[in-house]
């Protein structure tokens, strides 16, 4: 008798299980079709000409390019190790000084927290 009633437990324990699994598996199939259908948005990077990048040349709102690049420093400007060295091609090209040999390697890390978009070409 403990035989049968075991083996029932199992056969439900067992049930059970089987039946969530396929809920799992129907679930996860609807998630693909559904995110397969809905349109993907692409971030893309917001393009800047010269003039536009030319008017953030001040201590308050400043904007560099590096390898063709558009960075807002404007919050690192009082932080910068170099003082006012980072204000020397505000809203211009720097990628000579900061590719100069004062800066440590962890410079090109940082400054993807400041990037905003693309030079226009």
């Amino acid at each position: 008798m403990i035989a049968v009633i075991g083996l029932l437990l199992g056969f439900l324990v067992s049930a059970l299980f089987l039946i969530q699994g396929k809920r799992r598996r129907s679930n996860d199939n609807q998630e693909k079709k559904r995110s397969s259908n809905e349109p993907v948005d692409v971030v893309r990077p917001k393009s800047y000409s010269k003039s536009e990048i030319a008017v953030h040349n001040k201590r308050d709102d400043c904007w560099v390019i590096i390898k063709d690049r558009v960075y807002d420093v404007t919050s690192y400007v009082e932080e910068h190790p170099g003082g006012d060295a980072i204000l020397d091609h505000a809203g211009d090209d720097s990628t000579d000084g900061f590719f100069g040999p004062q800066h440590a390697t962890r410079v090109f890390d940082m400054i993807e927290d400041f990037y905003i978009g693309e030079l226009l070409k």
